[in-house]
């Protein structure tokens, strides 16, 4: 396995207390679809904590599609960039790409940017919930797809398939592994996978915050949706036989405790991710996953808050990226 961010994060030692830390300022359309949209597609359903939910596709996806559900999407885009300096993707995709995908495409940010980025791509966002906007540049488009269900798409003419942050929402990743690209095309994941980790043994075994790394693997496993399945993914990619497999596991920090600027700005994001999202992350999970009630559910993510907010714990995320070629010969597709 190759870390990204092997070293050990040196913590911050002179702003070890427990209040919140205020966002650093210096970070800072469904054009086609491949089904007629019936309203309640567009508005999805009202759920679990009352939070509104998408109804597309064969199985239920465990975030909410509301518009606070969406800012929190748009600050992992920011957030992500900066982990990985300011870079969309790490695979080596040629300066001319004409086709590139990227699979629950979310708010369709990334799609955006990338398009921007190579004009001379056709850029296509896939998602179950139509959440994208309206105003995208010429070649960027967005398409409403349960991306588990067959691909209607003409096989092998992707230079590029992208995905991030699919948590929650595939249950058989292999079978992604392949389909629509051209030989000699490039695959790439990146997703955080939910259990925690720190350097210097600073999370308590009895802590809110190392219960909820736990308690995620359980619920998550119990709806389908393995939360450690990025730490499979380059065995199953060499499977394919997938060529240049490379992985790198990059540290995110869940708070501003790190002394180094730029992930404190990360932690920074990802604590106001955590403090003002946590119902929408695992409200239906939890509930469907564990058989929790609501009830619970608060009042456990009332003690987690207090850890979340306690820069003398020096937790992170792994957050798992993976790219692969598609051979010029052999198979690759499932």
């Amino acid at each position: 396995m190759s870390d990204a961010n092997n070293a050990t994060i040196t913590p911050d030692e002179n702003k070890q207390d427990e209040s919140s830390q205020a966002l650093p300022s210096d970070l800072g359309s469904i054009a086609s679809s491949l089904t007629s949209i019936a309203t309640d597609i567009l508005q999805g359903e009202v759920g679990e904590g009352r939070r509104t939910y998408a109804v597309y596709g064969k199985e239920e996806y465990g975030f909410p599609m509301d518009d606070q559900e969406l800012e929190r999407m748009d600050i992992c885009h920011t957030k992500y960039s900066a982990l990985l300096d300011k870079r969309h993707f790490l695979s080596p995709v040629g300066p001319h790409p004409q086709r590139i995908l990227d699979l629950g495409c979310g708010t369709g940010i990334w799609c955006i940017d990338v398009a921007d980025l190579y004009p001379s791509a056709e850029v296509v966002g896939v998602d179950k919930a139509p959440t994208q906007p309206l105003w995208v540049p010429p070649n960027c488009s967005f398409e409403l797809d349960d991306i588990e269900q067959t691909w209607t798409w003409r096989d092998e003419t992707a230079d590029f398939i992208f995905s991030r942050d699919l948590i929650l929402s595939i249950r058989d990743f292999p079978a992604l592994i392949g389909q629509h690209l051209k030989p000699g095309g490039w695959l790439e994941f990146h997703c955080v996978t939910g259990v925690l980790m720190s350097d210097d043994d600073t999370i308590p075994a009895n802590s809110a915050f190392r219960q909820f790394s736990n308690t995620l693997k359980v619920a998550c496993a119990a709806f389908g949706t393995p939360v450690d399945d990025p730490t499979h993914w380059k065995e199953w990619f060499e499977s394919r036989g997938f060529t240049g497999v490379t992985e790198q596991v990059f540290k995110m920090p869940c708070s501003p405790w790190p002394k180094d600027r730029r992930l404190k700005v990360i932690g920074a994001w990802e604590q106001h991710n955590l403090l003002n999202n946590l119902e929408g992350m695992v409200m239906r999970l939890f509930q469907k996953g564990l058989g929790w009630s609501e009830e619970k559910i608060t009042v456990f993510l009332a003690d987690l808050r207090r850890d979340i907010r306690n820069l003398g714990i020096h937790a992170y995320w792994p957050f798992y990226t993976v790219y692969g070629q598609k051979p010029l010969n052999g198979p690759s597709n499932p």
